[in-house]
């Protein structure tokens, strides 16, 4: 199983606080951090602990951060080898404050603006070898979208991750084998004029909305509508967890998993990474989701 991720690179300023501080307020800190990140790394990370072969593609600086990045994908099993190094560009970061459970996240591109379509032509041969392809929203959209035209082309199953929150055409949606927003991005590719049961039922085992601590939903080739509750966990961090939650079912269902196994699996991995700090520090190892999982069932 190759899976391949296009995506962010970030390095991951990580400050935990008292609370969420409100539009000009100033909280007391009791910690920084600073965690290997960005969407698509995640992706990459919790893919390959999952025991998929995995190949990150995107770009960072000439810097420190990105020397650190690589190291750390590399650490965790992901080939890194389609990894472009640019000058002049420092490597993304993100900026992210931690507190009630919950998190606020600002993100500096940098480098990830080089993820564009000429690296996108300059990997697409390497990119046909793989068995899927998973995207974020965290790149030039108008790369994203060419790589995705191109994997379809060639038949080979995509997962689109439209985070963060943009417009997704018509034709992109058709394009791809699957697409995992979360309420807010469903609503805004989708519309909000409808409920979340018809905007499902318009596309079955396509659309997988993640809601957060209500779980995930589908719906089924047979018309039926299938919710996963979310495990229960005792939460550190969640960030990441999204992450999680791809690349586990990315690598289920590529796998050849029918949907209902692998969105278990994926929630029950995504459940066990907020139990831990930092996006891929909390990422589990596949016996670890299996263990959960035989757990949950006693």
């Amino acid at each position: 199983m190759k899976i391949a991720v296009i995506g962010s690179i970030n390095m991951d300023q990580t400050v935990l606080a008292e609370r969420i501080p409100l539009k000009g307020e100033t909280v007391k800190g009791s910690d920084l951090q600073y965690i290997p990140g960005g969407k698509g790394a995640n992706q990459a990370v919790a893919m390959a602990r999952l025991g998929a072969e995995v190949t990150m593609f995107g770009c960072v600086g000439n810097d420190e951060n990105g020397r650190h990045l690589i190291k750390n994908l590399e650490t965790n099993n992901v080939k890194t080898d389609n990894i472009k190094i640019v000058d002049g560009e420092p490597t993304g970061i993100a900026i992210i404050t931690l507190g009630e459970d919950d998190n606020t996240i600002v993100v500096v591109a940098g480098a990830n603006h080089c993820t564009d379509i000429s690296y996108i032509e300059s990997i697409k041969n390497e990119l046909f070898k793989h068995d899927m392809v998973v995207f974020q929203h965290e790149i030039p959209l108008d790369a994203v979208h060419y790589a995705i035209e191109i994997c379809h082309e060639k038949g080979i199953p995509i997962v689109l991750n439209p985070a963060p929150a943009a417009d997704v055409p018509k034709e992109i949606v058709e394009k791809v084998t699957y697409i995992t927003p979360n309420e807010h991005e469903a609503y805004l590719i989708f519309g909000e004029g409808m409920s979340e049961e018809e905007i499902l039922k318009r596309y079955p085992e396509k659309l997988i909305i993640t809601k957060g601590s209500k779980g995930v939903s589908t719906c089924l080739k047979s018309g039926e509508i299938l919710s996963i509750p979310c495990i229960k966990s005792s939460i550190v961090d969640t960030t990441g967890a999204g992450d999680t939650f791809n690349g586990a079912f990315a690598v289920k269902i590529c796998g050849g998993d029918k949907m209902k196994e692998a969105l278990i699996y994926a929630n029950t991995a995504a459940g066990l990474s907020v139990e831990k700090m930092g996006a891929q520090g909390g990422m589990p190892t596949s016996e670890e989701v299996e263990l959960r999982i035989g757990n949950i069932l006693l």
